[in-house]
């Protein structure tokens, strides 16, 4: 089991996990005993809590093996790899080093991993108001398109502010893989003589 995680492993559960805390009561109490201290398992049959919004739903996702179904998103961490080491950033343990020197690492993954987005994912906004700008979401909105935050009480229509336009993939046009490669290497071992 790890002992700590690094620093970005914890920004991005610092980000994620108050969302899943209030819509996913087994989580949440998970959270909570982890908080207290105390090691007791979840009863598998503990229902989640429910939640007043129908159409708001979190899923816990459960592990994965890497299949050949999965075959695109592994060639597009090795691309991310390759281009600006993604993965071995995101491996780093950085919490021993300064701010300076994981902006400058960050910079260089940043710069790479962006160049080898634009090559082979065309990206397009989820919604096309400026951030901003006055929302009406009607009933029946898709809740996997536009994620509701702030105080959410009620029933459709909701009115509120577009804080982020979303991110939605428009084209994705990946290398054809050679005969015989297997996927799931998404960096080669390097040897150097």
């Amino acid at each position: 089991m790890q002992s700590s995680l690094g620093f970005f492993s914890r920004l991005w559960l610092a980000f994620v996990l108050p969302w899943v805390v209030l819509f996913n009561g087994r989580t949440a109490a998970r959270v909570q005993r982890a908080r207290l201290g105390v090691d007791a398992p979840v009863a598998p049959n503990t229902p989640a809590t429910e939640t007043s919004l129908s159409a708001v739903k979190i899923i816990e996702a459960a592990p994965v093996a890497a299949t050949p179904d999965a075959s695109p998103a592994m060639q597009l961490l090795s691309i991310m790899q390759r281009e600006g080491r993604f993965i071995d950033f995101l491996q780093e343990d950085v919490g021993s080093f300064s701010d300076a020197q994981v902006g400058a690492a960050a910079r260089v993954v940043h710069a790479g991993c962006k160049r080898a987005l634009a090559d082979y994912v065309t990206l397009e906004p989820v919604r096309r108001e400026p951030e901003g700008a006055a929302v009406v979401l009607d009933r029946g909105f898709d809740a996997g398109r536009t994620r509701l935050t702030g105080n959410v009480m009620g029933e459709p229509p909701f009115k509120g502010k577009l804080t982020h336009h979303g991110w939605q993939v428009a084209t994705i046009k990946l290398p054809t893989l050679a005969n015989g490669h297997d996927p799931k290497v998404i960096a080669p071992a390097e040897v150097e003589l």
